[in-house]
């Protein structure tokens, strides 16, 4: 497999150490001294994105317009997922997006939801979600706390929306779900997810040690991918759904 790595940071090195070891190559790395052009994806049968919010959906289009199949990891395009959903379909593709690639947190994310069914009816508790990560994210919350703050009020009907006050979406009202993000050094990323009552509090969690976990999922995400058309996730790789 031939794969062109978008956005060569901490991540994109760590996706390429995990290509290599699997037997595939990595034939260009778009950066923003040297974006994405025609020669690099000539050959390519995917590309892995992993760059910022400002950049992604050019290059999502970009990807769309030359036939690639795109693994997505940038997050901060919720609001412009219908629209790229139009365009590939318009043009035939293929896409994997993710808040989080790894199989332990989208196993989490299933865990979650299926915590809410089960917790809903009893009103005494209360949900929140904690999310910790390093200084150096730009985003809060994190998207994989949204994709769990998502999944939480889909299931949990007295919800209905999240807030955080370090996003826009600070208001407080009785039926948010908060999310809590805090920003600590050198912190890999951790969610928690709370019901807190009175007289007791349950809480499931999930720890990433390293990136490792990340950059396999989305080259599995890769191999996964070839050959198939249309807009998917991590749910439809791991058969989750």
């Amino acid at each position: 497999m031939k794969v062109v790595l978008v956005g060569y940071g901490k991540m994109g090195k760590e996706i390429e150490k995990i290509l290599i070891s699997r037997g595939h190559e990595v034939i260009g790395k778009a950066t923003d001294a040297a974006p994405l052009n025609q020669e690099m994806v000539s050959s390519a049968d995917v590309a892995i994105d992993f760059s910022t919010p400002d950049s992604v959906l050019d290059n999502i289009e970009f990807l769309l317009n030359n036939k690639i199949p795109a693994i997505v990891g940038t997050t901060g395009w919720n609001s412009s997922y219908d629209k790229v959903k139009a365009s590939l379909k318009e043009k035939d593709g293929a896409l994997v997006h993710a808040s989080n690639f790894s199989i332990g947190v989208n196993l989490f994310f299933k865990l979650n939801e299926q915590l809410a069914k089960l917790m809903h009816q009893y009103t005494d508790y209360s949900p929140s979600i904690t999310e910790i990560h390093h200084t150096e994210k730009i985003d809060a919350p994190s998207g994989t706390a949204i994709t769990l703050a998502d999944d939480l009020i889909k299931n949990y009907k007295e919800l209905t929306d999240w807030y955080c006050t370090l996003s826009e979406k600070n208001s407080q009202e009785d039926n948010n779900l908060e999310i809590k993000a805090l920003r600590e050094h050198d912190v890999k990323g951790t969610h928690i997810i709370e019901y807190k009552s009175a007289i007791d509090t349950i809480s499931i969690q999930h720890e990433a040690h390293n990136r490792t976990g990340f950059a396999l999922g989305a080259v599995i995400a890769a191999e996964w991918i070839q050959n198939k058309k249309g807009i998917f996730t991590m749910k439809d790789v791991l058969q989750l759904s």
